[in-house]
């Protein structure tokens, strides 16, 4: 395993990030626990998680990824080597966004926060959380396939400095050892690192945003905010739910699935991502790779990058997913990469 330094922090996390948002919908408390064994067995530190979890998020599951999640840190004894994280759900201010995590309200305010927090550090059976993460912003923003910005005006919307005020004193408490953003812009970013430096408060260390061969918008700007702030990338959906594996092409819906069993990922299988997909897998075959492992290979060799946050519903693919560490990519793969990438770019956002 590859460690890299989180932002301006002492501590290294394993370049290869166990995401759980399958625990508790399409994997079973067991599975969960497989997961981690194996993971931490092969140098994995960071697990992500979110109090929102398992998604598609649903009333009936609410939760479960954690509780899974603080089963095995209770048994295994191993919390100390690890680092966990975790995410607050925002407010509810898109359609998909859920409704039914502590009543719908959810605004990054001092009441929501805390009662985030609480509820997380329950189902973890923990006393604190190493990476503490605001799932997205407490203004509307566009992310979760939104490309073009929609400005709402006059909308009530939390103070960021408001809410870092409140998470930096839970850094002070020892509940959180570091703050982290998901779903953010540059404009937020900047705003959080002004927060910080004018007011004294807690710095940011990390941004969790989708990042893969079939949405870069991250590299736009935010990517120079990772490398020259130091707030480096988490990336999410490094295989954009599986579609860059291939196993989706030309229509294919294999059985377990996530793009098979849940209609709420539609960005993912458009025409534009199935052509792009297609000539990415294509290159892969060319070159002797495995379609997935070269597109993961490919977001490890990032420089902005902190981890890569892989999922996996099997241990034959997260196997295969944290062996992407031992590939590199030839510069004729990285220049096919980015050929396909201008004929077609971001068909996934």
């Amino acid at each position: 395993m590859q460690y890299r330094q989180l932002g301006r922090t002492d501590a290294k996390v394993s370049l290869i990030t166990l995401g759980t948002m399958t625990w508790g919908e399409q994997n079973t408390e067991a599975d969960a626990h497989s997961q981690l064994d194996y993971a931490v067995e092969r140098g994995i530190n960071l697990i992500d998680a979110a109090e929102m979890y398992p998604v598609p998020p649903r009333p009936e599951t609410q939760g479960l990824t954690e509780r899974y999640l603080g089963t095995w840190l209770k048994k295994s004894g191993k919390r100390g080597n690890l680092l966990v994280a975790t995410k607050c759900t925002g407010p509810a201010r898109k359609p998909h966004n859920p409704r039914h995590v502590r009543g719908g309200i959810n605004n990054l305010d001092r009441k929501g926060l805390t009662d985030a927090l609480n509820g997380s550090l329950e189902r973890l059976q923990q006393d604190y959380v190493d990476l503490y993460q605001l799932h997205w912003p407490d203004r509307s923003v566009n992310s979760f396939g939104d490309l073009g910005y929609q400005h709402v005006a006059d909308e009530t919307t939390v103070p960021i400095d408001e809410t870092l005020k409140v998470l930096s004193e839970f850094v002070k408490a020892g509940k959180i050892r570091y703050i982290g953003l998901s779903n953010e812009t540059s404009w937020g970013v900047a705003q959080f690192l002004r927060a910080a430096e004018q007011h004294g408060l807690e710095r940011v260390v990390s941004i969790q945003n989708p990042y893969s061969l079939l949405n870069r918008t991250f590299e736009v700007n935010l990517a120079e905010f990772a490398q020259r702030e130091q707030v480096g990338l988490l990336a999410y959906s490094p295989l954009a739910f599986g579609m860059l594996s291939g196993k989706y092409l030309n229509g294919a819906r294999p059985e377990g699935g996530r793009l098979t069993l849940f209609e709420r990922f539609k960005r993912y299988t458009n025409p534009q991502a199935e052509h792009a997909t297609a000539q990415y897998v294509a290159l892969a075959r060319q070159h002797g790779l495995d379609p997935a492992q070269m597109a993961l290979a490919w977001v490890n060799s990032r420089p902005f990058v902190t981890a890569n946050i892989i999922g996996a519903t099997t241990l034959e693919q997260l196997r295969s997913n944290i062996d992407s560490v031992n590939v590199k990519l030839s510069e004729e793969v990285l220049a096919g990469i980015e050929a396909i990438h201008k004929s077609q770019p971001n068909p996934a956002p």
